[in-house]
């Protein structure tokens, strides 16, 4: 990976893509984007508007390209794809995503063989698993950004419950990135203290009903994007950054832990399989998958998620 002049393409420039690129800008992370989109003239629009920041960002060169473009990328980041309407689920649009998918990685593993692929189309779990499929890639080089947004919004939702700064909440949403997620309670932490102690022993402040209340904490993140959707039609803001913070881990080399969607074998009886679970994240890619040691409520969810796209991947003739 050239460290010293990062190229980032992105291939489907609608809000998520954009929202992602402006963030770029503002941290600097790359020294060429590449932007790919069917819609070419509005996406030269787009480029024009980014490239007037010149003035105000670190240097950046950054382009309205098409497929041939995106060679020597160091990282492709796939946002191309149907946008889930109000009442559709992530899992309902995955055939014609994955059709999508099946023209589209053919391109760009032409130009950009050696790029690591993050993948945002939704479901996500399930266009990870056929992007690596097609490509032929190695598993540590494709990966989704899963549950990263699900986990944050956990952290959000918490820290302003319990009046916490949410850098100071740890806590992760793992398996789906979608209606069978799981919350993994036995391993959250605030300050040091895991949570069901700290709600149990805080000035007794939260002792009473704790559990209940975690748990409608939990059901407003799985149903966030549901209700963004419903108000303003597409979820781009929180994704955006949560991508970022994805392609900080892997061309700074950090080998930090995020929870992304990476490939599963042998866990808990899961096997081949894309779902987020934490991983140690560097310019390889997916470093380490870390297996966790859930409680046995958590351990069935997760299955239960596993089961959930399992199925999916068999009735689209992907597994």
């Amino acid at each position: 990976m050239n460290d010293l002049k990062p190229k980032i393409s992105i291939v489907g420039c609608g809000n998520v893509g954009m929202r992602y690129a402006f963030a770029l800008l503002i941290k600097g992370m790359a020294r060429k984007i590449v932007m790919v989109d069917i819609d070419t003239k509005k996406l030269e629009g787009e480029v024009m508007d980014l490239s007037h920041s010149a003035p105000f960002v670190f240097p950046v060169e950054i382009i309205a390209g098409s497929y041939s473009d995106i060679i020597d990328s160091n990282l492709v980041v796939i946002t191309i794809g149907k946008r889930q309407k109000a009442g559709q689920t992530r899992l309902d649009i995955a055939k014609d995503n994955v059709d999508l998918f099946k023209e589209i990685i053919p391109k760009i593993n032409k130009y950009a063989s050696s790029a690591i692929y993050l993948i945002v189309s939704n479901p996500v779990d399930i266009l990870s698993y056929a992007t690596y499929k097609i490509s032929k890639k190695k598993s540590s080089e494709v990966i989704g950004s899963g549950t990263l947004l699900d986990s944050a919004r956990l952290r959000f939702l918490l820290a302003k419950r319990y009046k916490i700064d949410p850098r100071n909440v740890h806590a992760y949403i793992l398996g789906e990135h979608g209606d069978t997620e799981v919350p993994i309670w036995s391993k959250a932490m605030i300050g040091g203290l895991l949570l069901n102690e700290y709600c149990t022993t805080c000035n007794n402040k939260f002792s009473h009903g704790w559990k209940e209340e975690l748990n409608h904490i939990f059901e407003e993140v799985r149903d966030s994007a549901y209700k963004i959707i419903e108000r303003k039609g597409e979820t781009s803001y929180g994704i955006g950054l949560s991508l970022v913070r994805i392609t900080q881990a892997i061309l700074n080399d950090e080998n930090a832990i995020l929870p992304v969607s990476c490939h599963i074998n042998d866990y808990l009886g899961i096997n081949d399989v894309y779902l987020s679970l934490p991983a140690i994240i560097n310019k390889e890619g997916i470093h380490e998958i870390l297996k966790l040691n859930l409680s046995l409520d958590e351990q069935e969810s997760l299955k239960k998620s596993a089961k959930t796209l399992k199925t999916v991947l068999r009735n689209i003739g992907l597994n």
